[in-house]
């Protein structure tokens, strides 16, 4: 062989080239095709190869080197050289020559480290392996091959095996495989099997584990295998042991377990031929594993949610990426036997030991397979069949049919819905939200629970059925909590599944609806890893179209949003909501992208939104706690805007906002305002112009056109729906009446701890609301629904507890339906055109309409009101609006030309297509009809309410008590609270005081109604809230346009003014019974009162400046601001707010910027009104007659800051009622007018001044003012007009007493009455000699002394007899000058004793003050008169000693008058009056002097009128005197005899 294949010439030209003929011959021989001819020709080769090495003719290092080469020209060399050493050893073995033996040794061992020892073990001889080292003994060795050999093939087993006795295991084979269609039974089979057993003697557990291979094979044919097992088997544990044995043979790490297995183990289950607990123990994995995965899964999905949470580098996250796909291809998931066996189970229905095994893991553990997710939608699938077909198909639709399965023992189909509690509701429990496996279902649950619902809700059910249906109600919920809403989350974006959904949905109420949601929200996400991880990227995918939202991609954006909410929308949205509480730009385009949502989707939106609103953890105030919170305000704006656009339900919203204010708390009704504002495009705002305040006095369509600040357009379906919703849920009527409930509780119960200021806009938010949501009811109800929902005024007032106005609110829209249809109903009974009959009708319906109105509000206040209003005033008052009073006819014209010019628009603008130019003109002349028409019918209106009036003004006001009582009562239960109600009101007000006026009411007095609004404001100023100063400012311009208007022209004041019964100054008790002119107020009085008011508001607005409350200037300001056209007139009162609110400015720049804003706004408007200013002396005429001037004393100057005044100033009707009723009316009318109207101007801020030095002697004065009194009463020299003066002193000091302590807090200090008597008494004499002084210069009367001017015009006109000449004159009669300038004098002198540092510092601050002014100007004059002066003076001290001597007598005369005067003062009601004359003076320094100098002026004014009218009472007698003066005049010639006897024994 060795000279065919290696030829000798090789070996020994090896190094030359025999080795590489050798190689060439090997690669030759190794790369042909031939496999076995290959390896011969190899193996021979190398056996000559090494013979030759054995055979010494070739060198074993040089064999050794080509060998290793070769082991690289194929896999199997190394078995191959090992071949050709077996070979060899047994060769060399035989042979004698020992050198050839160690050749072959050596050339072994230096092949080892190539050739593997395990192959040479097999193919070398022992002596060989140990003679080379491989083992140790070779004896050993074999003895251990011996055993081997002995265990595989000789060893014995009881039975014959497989492998030693193979036919009858063979024909057992044959005879379990053979085809059993025919008559085959399994009792044939099982006998031919026992046969065998008996005859090849076969091991029956083999037998029995050959049988399960075959049923593994035939799983099929389970009718056939489980009688034959089941017949064969004689202990279940056995075959327990078997099937474990298999389980176990399958559970190598990459063995994967068979499906007929799992099948085979199933149905043996399912026949209870085995039990699950054997079974089960023989299943991988463990228990303890598969808890331990689930844990591991869940943290996984954390961190994964963590990560995409986290801001991570763009580099990092392709490796994190990279590395989770790598751990993906390596982590092959282990077989697990136990799920398999459940699939199985699954799939030959058997629920009951598939539910055990799932009751073994974690849940949801194990549908979170597919596999076995699907098993079990094929179970539900073919057990909700028949009840589907009955009650879930919808209409058309057809499906395709399953078949049933043949198993007997699976869950019986559902006929019922009661079918469904049986084993379906369980099923789809462990399904959980692994139904998204299969949408198919998901469709067929969702229109099974629709049907269940239809049935539901369908009547006639009767108790016991009712209590399975709520059982099964609650099933249906625990289903779309635990399987529908999670399965949704993990779908694929599935539009048509959310509105499939939304379609059962729908049918619950939204309390369920939004529990489910919350659910679904707050707790699933946390239930299963997979819902973990969805979260988690559904925040990220958010994050990530956020981002990039912009109002120009809307679009774009808006169909990602709608796409990825399908199927998690509470996620998106909880993310959204939280981007706008910071973002609030985000709020439109948002609103604009939210167009492709599902209706499902809306409806968590509103769950959202709520959720937002209501959330503990948010404060929604800030943190200065004076403001609503940005994140409260921009969900509300996105609220209004989201339910308007999209038609989501608002039930749960307007329940969220009424709880919250059931439960005291109004933040949340910022949601309402938005709501109401956008859907049904009724705005509140105070900030309306004079054009819109004006449209909003009009009808429907005037408002919606001019009344707003935006156009109203499309709100027709929105306001449609939020009706709907309130009507709906009953949720209209409580909504008004919590919130007309709450204003109050802002203060009182929400209020708490919270700043006034934040408190004030919670106030203005509840009321403003109130006021929308009011109108909006109002606007938006049918008559039937308002009637049927509001209930009568006196229910709602004393049972719902709801504050007098927000009841005549809510009530006034019910009043004006049922009138009108009242109207409708005459109108049809009776066909009549005329106007009269028509006019007469709607009379007759208001009657009819509010009679009972007018005996319910009989029980709203005490039966004293009633005394001087009538119910039918109040009622009328509450129940008018100013769409009632006039008509708008400027904006209606206003409105209609705008339309014409849209119109003119239109038709020049060639862009527009034609057909759109059509519809835009059809359109605008529609509007311009509708207008047209709404004017006219208002027209109409307010001419039938007028003649109503007319008719109704008689009966208005009763004439019980005073005209005083009247218009307070008037004031306080309609004026005030009904004026800072709306804007509207406030106009409204206004023009029904207006009204009133103009319609001549008996015994309403213009005048004294006008003086109260205007005098003392500062009250109600610190009392309102921003938004009510805003209304109330609006109020009190209103009120000075008109009295601006009757101030601007005489003309206009004569025709307005002149005779009407409002600016009557003398009144009658029983009534008015025809004025003449003399009992008017003449129209340069009534500038002096205009001016007086003006002067009023100025002190006011200035003490509101001074006090350095927030609330005081911020509220003064806004009132300032909205009656700045009619307010300040007068330059130096102007001058002095001016430089007010400067310093303002300086103070509040950086403590309070809003307050610096508000007066560097309203400065910036005043410097704007100052050309408009006029000086004093233009305004009205300073150079009065005596009754005109006003001392200085009473004109301390809008500068002060002491208490204001805190009562109005004593009325001009009152003050005329009051001499009327005291004077027994024997004066006439022209001393009546004059007296009364210089009283009037008694604080209006126009005396003559006083000049410093007056100001001394007064204090000189002052000091001795006991002493001069007693000398006084005492001094034959006085006149009875003199004694009677100190009588009406005395009668007024009584009066004034009872209100001394109600005075007594708010003055500087407290004197005794005694002192003040004793001071004033002295004061009086001072200025008695005054005047005299005074009348002999020809000097005007101090305005102190008007009332006794008009009591000596009376007296000397009698004696004159000349009346005409005395009712034109302003003068003061000539008997009485003396007495006058004495009279100034001594007030001079008071001045200066009672002069405060206060005063003379506001005149510093105020240089151009008015009453400063005035005393410079009058200063060189007083100089003048001086001289003239002494000789009153003079006389005075001569007098003093003998006064003084007769004080005691005077003092007891004095007090019997006085306790006459209070008997007299309590009949005729003028307590009240008396009051408010005791802050007649419009600003004082001292509260202590002010309020002495008051009290001084009124008593002498009082006792002089006396005097004058007694000789009148004596010659005239009273020609209109009533039987009611009649009494009172002879009571009080009775009381004056005994001083009347006293004055001749005196003055002879």
């Amino acid at each position: 062989m060795a000279t065919r294949i290696i030829p000798a010439d090789w070996i020994k030209n090896w190094e030359k080239s025999g080795k590489h003929e050798f190689v060439q011959l090997c690669k030759n021989l190794a790369y042909k095709t031939n496999h076995d001819s290959t390896i011969k020709d190899i193996q021979a080769a190398l056996y000559e190869l090494c013979w030759h090495v054995i055979q010494g003719n070739f060198k074993l290092d040089l064999s050794a080197s080509v060998l290793c080469d070769m082991m690289d020209l194929r896999d199997d060399m190394p078995s191959i050289l090992a071949d050709v050493f077996s070979i060899l050893d047994i060769e060399t073995s035989s042979l004698e020559e020992k050198n050839k033996r160690d050749h072959y040794t050596q050339l072994v061992g230096a092949c080892l480290f190539f050739v593997p020892d395990a192959i040479l073990k097999e193919r070398l001889d022992p002596e060989t392996l140990e003679s080379l080292g491989l083992i140790k003994q070779a004896h050993q060795f074999n003895q251990k091959i011996v055993k081997i050999k002995t265990k595989l093939f000789y060893k014995q087993q009881k039975f014959n095996l497989l492998r030693e006795e193979n036919e009858g295991y063979a024909k057992l084979i044959t005879e379990l495989g053979q085809d059993l269609s025919g008559n085959i039974t399994s009792h044939i089979v099982l006998e031919s099997i026992k046969s065998l057993i008996g005859c090849f003697n076969l091991d029956p557990n083999r037998v029995l584990d050959i049988i399960l291979e075959v049923y593994e094979c035939r799983s099929d044919q389970d009718e056939f295998f489980l009688p034959l097992i089941k017949s064969y088997m004689c202990e279940p544990l056995t075959l327990c042991h078997i099937l474990g044995f298999k389980f176990k043979f399958n559970q190598e790490p990459n063995e994967e377990t068979p499906t007929s297995l799992y099948h085979i183990a199933a149905a043996l289950l399912h026949h209870n031929l085995i039990e699950l607990e054997d079974i089960y123990v023989h299943l991988m994995p463990l228990d303890a594993s598969i808890v331990e995965e689930h844990k591991r899964e869940i943290t996984e999905a954390k961190q994964i949610a963590r990560k995409l949470t986290m801001v991570v580098v763009p580099s990092e996250k392709t490796e994190d990426k990279e590395r989770e796909k790598e751990e993906e291809k390596n982590d092959k998931a282990p077989d697990n036997q136990k799920l398999g066996l459940l699939e199985a189970l699954l799939r030959i229905g058997d629920w009951h030991h598939a539910q055990s095994i799932m009751d073994q893991m974690p849940a949801f553990y194990a549908t979170s397979h597919k596999a076995v997710a699907l098993a079990l939608c094929q179970l539900l699938h073919l057990t909700v069949e028949p009840l589907y077909r009955r009650a879930g198909v919808p209409k058309g639709a057809k499906g395709c049919l399953l078949r049933p399965l043949r198993n007997k023992r699976a869950p019986r189909p559902a006929e019922s819905f009661e079918d469904l509690r049986r084993d379906v509701f369980s099923m789809l429990c462990y399904l959980g939200p692994h139904l998204s496996h299969d949408p198919i279902l998901f469709a067929k649950i969702v229109r099974l629970g629709k049907g269940f619902m239809k049935e539901y809700q369908s009547e006639g059910r009767n108790d016991n059925v009712k209590d399975k249906m709520d059982t099964l109600l609650s099933c249906f919920l625990s289903i779309a909590d635990q399987v529908l809403l999670p399965s949704l989350s993990l779908m694929e974006c599935n539009a048509c599944m959310s509105e499939e959904l939304w379609g059962l949905f729908k049918l619950f109420p939204y309390q369920h609806r939004y529990r489910l949601y919350g659910q679904w929200k707050n707790e699933t996400y946390t239930s299963h890893p997979l819902l973990v991880k969805v979260k988690a990227q559904t925040v990220d995918r958010a994050k990530y179209i956020m981002k990039r939202l912009t109002k120009e991609n809307v679009k774009p954006s808006g169909r990602q949003i709608g796409k990825l909410s399908h199927s998690n929308p509470t996620i998106l949205f909880d993310y959204i909501l939280s981007q706008i509480q910071w973002y609030d730009n985000l709020i439109g385009p948002v609103v604009d992208s939210l167009k492709y949502l599902t209706s499902l989707n809306y409806d968590v939106m509103a769950y959202c939104i709520i959720e937002a609103l209501a959330n503990p953890e948010k404060e929604k105030m800030k943190h200065d706690d004076t403001t609503i919170s940005s994140w409260l305000q921009s969900l509300a704006s996105l609220c209004g805007a989201v339910f308007r656009k999209y038609p989501i339900e608002l039930a749960g919203l307007l329940q969220y906002v009424t709880n919250t204010l059931k439960a005291g708390k109004s933040f949340d009704l910022l949601i309402l305002k938005e709501v109401v504002q956008k859907m049904a495009g009724i705005e509140i705002t105070d900030e309306m112009t004079s054009e819109q305040m004006e449209a909003m006095t009009g009808g429907e369509q005037l408002k919606a056109e001019g009344g707003y600040f935006g156009q109203i357009r499309n709100t027709k379906k929105s306001s449609q729906r939020l009706k709907d919703a309130l009507l709906d849920h009953d949720l209209a009527l409580p909504l008004c009446l919590l919130m007309a409930q709450q204003r109050n509780g802002v203060v009182f119960l929400e209020g708490g701890e919270k700043h006034l200021k934040l408190v004030g806009k919670l106030y203005d938010q509840c009321h403003d609301t109130l006021v929308q949501f009011g109108g909006f009811l109002a606007s938006n109800l049918s008559t039937e629904d308002y009637i049927k929902r509001v209930p009568s005024i006196d229910i709602l007032c004393n049972q719902f507890h709801t504050p007098h106005d927000a009841a005549f609110f809510l009530s006034r829209p019910m009043y004006g339906h049922q009138i009108l249809s009242k109207y409708d109903e005459l109108k049809k009974a009776e066909k009549s055109n005329r106007q009269q009959q028509k006019v007469h009708k709607y009379v007759a319906a208001c009657e009819l309409v509010m009679s009972p109105v007018h005996e319910a509000v009989v029980s709203l206040h005490p039966p004293r009101v009633w005394d001087d209003l009538r119910p039918q005033f109040y009622a009328t008052f509450w129940s008018l609006t100013m769409y009632d009073l006039a008509v708008p006819h400027n904006a209606y014209d206003r409105e209609v030309k705008k339309l014409q010019v849209q119109v003119k628009a239109i038709e020049e603008n060639p862009d527009v297509p034609m057909n759109k130019k059509k519809k835009e003109k059809e359109r605008c002349t529609a509007l311009q009809e509708k207008l047209q028409e709404e004017e006219k019918k208002q027209l109409e209106h307010v001419q039938r309410v007028l003649h109503r009036l007319k008719l109704e003004k008689d009966n208005w006001l009763l004439a019980k008590s005073t005209k005083n009582e009247t218009i307070t009562k008037f004031l306080q239960l309609c004026l005030f609270p009904r004026c800072i109600f709306s804007a509207i009101d406030a106009v409204y007000c206004a023009r029904f005081v207006e009204l009133v006026h103009q319609q001549k009411t008996p015994n309403f007095c213009t005048l004294l109604c006008y003086d109260r609004v205007f005098s003392d404001i500062i009250y109600t100023v610190a009392s309102c809230t921003e938004n009510e100063s805003r209304r109330y400012g609006r109020f009190l311009c209103c009120m000075l346009e008109t009295v601006t208007r009757w101030h601007s022209d005489r003309a206009v004041y004569e025709k307005e003014c002149g005779n009407y019964p409002g600016f009557l100054t003398i009144f009658r008790a029983t009534g008015f019974d025809g004025g003449n002119k003399a009992d008017q107020l003449d129209y340069e009085n009534f500038r002096h009162v205009v001016h007086k008011w003006h002067y009023k508001l100025t002190k006011a607005s200035v003490h509101c400046l001074e006090t350095g409350e927030y609330t005081h200037i911020r509220n003064i300001l806004i009132v300032l601001t909205k009656i700045l056209p009619c307010y300040p007139k007068v330059l130096n009162l102007g001058q002095a707010l001016e430089c007010r609110v400067h310093k303002i400015c300086l103070e509040e720049k950086e403590k309070r910027p809003d307050l610096y804003a508000l007066a560097m706004g309203y400065s910036g408007q005043l410097k704007g009104r100052k050309a408009h200013m006029v000086p004093e002396n233009e305004f009205h005429h300073k150079e009065q007659p005596v009754r005109s001037a006003t001392p200085v004393s009473q004109q301390n100057g809008p500068g002060t800051t002491t208490k204001p005044a805190s009562k109005t100033e004593e009325g001009v009707s009152e003050d005329a009622d009051r001499a009327k009723d005291k004077y027994q009316g024997a004066a006439k009318p022209v001393n009546k007018a004059n007296s009364t109207a210089a009283k009037v101007t008694t604080s209006n801020g126009n005396g003559a001044p006083n000049s410093t030095k007056t100001i001394k002697e007064r204090d000189d004065k002052e000091k001795s003012g006991k002493e001069k009194k007693e000398k006084k009463e005492k001094t034959p020299g006085n006149t009875l007009e003199t004694k009677g003066e100190s009588r009406r002193e005395k009668q007024r000091d009584e009066r004034g007493a009872g209100g001394k302590e109600e005075r007594a807090p708010r003055e500087g200090k407290e004197k005794t009455p005694k002192a003040d008597r004793d001071k004033q008494k002295a004061e009086e004499k001072n200025s008695k000699e005054d005047n005299k002084a005074k009348a002999g210069n020809g000097e005007p009367k101090e305005p102190s002394r008007e009332r006794d001017t008009g009591a000596k015009e009376s007296k000397s006109k009698e004696k004159g007899g000349d009346r005409s000449a005395m009712s034109g004159s302003l003068k003061s009669p000539v008997p009485r000058l003396e007495s006058a300038e004495s009279e100034r004098d001594h007030k001079r002198r008071k001045l200066e004793t009672h002069s405060s540092p206060s005063h003379s510092s506001s005149v510093k601050h105020h240089i151009n003050y008015n009453s400063v002014a005035r005393s410079k100007s009058r200063e060189r004059e007083t100089d003048k008169k001086e001289s003239e002066n002494a000789r009153g003076r003079s006389k005075e001290k001569t007098e003093d000693k003998d006064r003084k001597d007769r004080k005691r007598d005077h003092m007891t005369t004095d007090r019997e008058m006085s306790l006459e005067s209070k008997r007299r003062k309590d009949e005729n009601g003028t307590n009240s009056s008396n009051k408010h004359s005791n802050s007649a003076s419009p600003s004082s320094d001292s509260p202590v002097s002010a309020d002495k100098e008051k009290t001084k002026r009124s008593k002498s004014s009082s006792k002089e009128k006396g005097e004058s009218a007694k000789p009148e009472r004596n010659s005239s007698g009273g020609k209109k005197e009533s039987r009611h003066d009649k009494d009172k005049s002879d009571k009080k010639e009775k009381r004056d005899s005994s001083g009347g006897k006293d004055e001749k024994k005196q003055y002879p």
